[in-house]
């Protein structure tokens, strides 16, 4: 199970060129991609690697010795030794999720599992290759110093308990080596006691299972936090050194990324009230030129014109100093 976000791409290009063509295992992968995106992966895969390489359908059973790419707009999880896609509940903020992926693949093949978190941003990928540590699965992470972004690959490292940290030159080899390991067949050892459950009720509400979402239980306990996705009430979830959240209808979010968002609404709705004072300033503006002669008319136009500019200068200052305006830069 191989995901990534930012700088992703480049890195599974060069990947699947280290991996043969008689590798005896099934290769699933998880990159963000917005739902109107076109994905090219499956393309770029069969052109440059040794293995056939495909979006995946609905209910296809997994096969070794082939790569599946989740497609956009869908999460890609499993039942038993198929396929599910679902357009269920965002986690992170992502359709399709790291975190579903890895987690439904750690409570269908338990040990069986080797979870690959690539470069990418914030902290997808980290819960669900917690979940594959649980169920006796192996845990790899690209080297951050090699990644284009390295958020994902420390967050995984900085919260679990990870097996291989690699540059992505070294990974290809490494994931054949592992595959051909013989693993133990007993996950108990390392599941955490109610941890299937967990896995089990989680899946269940990314496949938008009725029986689920409307039972008045949730895992966790009420925080005072609202969700950012549909504004209900977040439950807090305690995995390990992972808290994350999920709200009623199923929407999933680590604490980073839940504040990555709540500091994006912050911004919008700075930017909503700068337009609101621009505009308020403009009006009054208008008003004033329209006064004539009514000097004290005029004058109090003015006024509120000067105190709609001086509002809309300070969250303009704001804007400017914002910690979203550096991650951008930082990005770009």
């Amino acid at each position: 199970m191989i995901g990534g976000s930012a700088g992703a791409v480049r890195a599974l290009d060069l990947l699947v060129r280290d991996l043969p063509a008689d590798l005896p295992a099934a290769v699933f992968v998880c990159v963000h991609f917005p739902a109107s995106a076109k994905s090219i992966l499956p393309q770029m895969f069969r052109r440059h690697g040794h293995l056939p390489a495909n979006h995946a359908l609905d209910g296809t059973a997994v096969v070794p010795g082939q790569i599946t790419v989740a497609p956009p707009g869908h999460h890609l999880t499993f039942d038993d030794s198929h396929v599910v896609l679902t357009r269920g509940p965002r986690e992170n903020g992502h359709r399709p999720a790291i975190d579903a992926t890895m987690r439904s693949a750690a409570r269908n093949f338990g040990p069986r599992v080797i979870g690959v978190v690539l470069s990418g941003v914030l902290d997808d990928g980290t819960a669900g290759l917690l979940a594959v540590k649980h169920r006796g699965g192996l845990a790899v992470v690209q080297d951050p110093e090699d990644a284009e972004h390295p958020s994902m690959p420390q967050s995984a490292i900085d919260h679990v308990a990870v097996d291989h940290v690699v540059p992505l030159a070294e990974m290809g080899k490494l994931l054949v080596e592992l595959v051909h390991e013989n693993l133990s067949d007993d996950p108990v050892t390392r599941t955490q006691p109610g941890h299937v459950d967990l896995l089990a009720t989680e899946d269940a509400m990314v496949a938008m299972d009725p029986g689920i979402v409307r039972q008045p239980e949730r895992p966790g306990v009420p925080s005072p936090f609202s969700c950012p996705d549909c504004g209900g009430v977040l439950w807090e979830l305690e995995d390990g050194a992972v808290l994350r959240f999920r709200c009623r209808t199923g929407h999933a979010w680590t604490a980073a990324s839940l504040v990555a968002q709540q500091e994006t609404a912050v911004e919008d709705a700075l930017w909503a009230a700068l337009r609101a004072l621009e505009e308020t300033a403009a009006h009054n503006q208008r008003l004033a030129d329209r006064a004539g002669d009514v000097q004290a008319v005029r004058r109090r136009f003015l006024a509120r014109a000067d105190a709609a500019h001086q509002q809309g200068d300070v969250i303009r200052q704001m804007l400017v100093g914002s910690p979203l305006a550096s991650q951008d830069e930082d990005s770009a």
